[in-house]
């Protein structure tokens, strides 16, 4: 991990407000969660709590999986993922309200335009915050450690990681739909393409600002 800026820590909340309204977003359409959403909804559902304590469920599940992670991958662990988990559940909550104000109408038509920018907000979101490199969000981090144990890429275990996630969610009562089925299967290629693209215009910012320094 490089040195946390400003710039960097401004970045990274950015992607914490994508990853929490895409979640909160694709939860509002009905038409399914993501892979990450889905366990969410399904301990809420599990605990018998109302949809707008979905924020206080993600919470609840990302201490736990930060303690998971501090025995299985510590190092995986530091000041950025601390840094996710703290204001996560108010955006997951502030993604809600921001749903119902834009999409008033609970039409298909609507429902499915507010899944895509959920997914695209997503997608966005954690290749915004994997790029600054201050740290990873839970979920983040426990795939990365079973992509270390396999000694595979990041794809092909986000993909298998995401599909355990469904199976889980849908067992303790989380919503499935087509944007989960969507999500399990995008979601690995887009989130490492996003990420890959933000990454190069980091670096090509940052040595096109070396030269002028010359």
């Amino acid at each position: 991990m490089k040195k946390i800026t400003v710039f960097k820590l401004l970045m990274a909340l950015l992607g914490i407000f994508f990853i929490g309204a895409g979640v909160a977003f694709n939860a509002s359409t009905s038409l399914g969660n993501d892979p990450v959403g889905i366990i969410y909804d399904g301990v809420r559902n599990a605990a018998g709590l109302t949809a707008s304590q979905l924020g206080f469920v993600s919470n609840f599940v990302n201490y736990g999986l930060i303690i998971l992670l501090f025995f299985i991958g510590r190092k995986y662990v530091n000041i950025g993922t601390l840094i996710y988990i703290l204001p996560y559940g108010f955006f997951v909550s502030t993604g809600t309200r921001i749903y119902d104000l834009i999409f008033s109408s609970h039409g298909l038509v609507s429902r499915f335009m507010g899944g895509m920018i959920g997914c695209f907000l997503l997608y966005t979101g954690v290749a915004i915050y994997i790029s600054m490199d201050i740290g990873l969000d839970p979920f983040t981090g426990i795939v990365m450690v079973i992509r270390d144990k396999m000694k595979s890429d990041y794809k092909k275990t986000k993909i298998c990681f995401d599909i355990v996630m469904v199976a889980l969610g849908v067992i303790l009562g989380g919503k499935l739909g087509i944007i989960t089925v969507f999500t399990a299967m995008t979601a690995g290629p887009s989130i490492q393409f996003i990420s890959n693209k933000i990454t190069s215009l980091m670096e090509s910012h940052e040595h096109k600002g070396k030269n002028s320094d010359r």
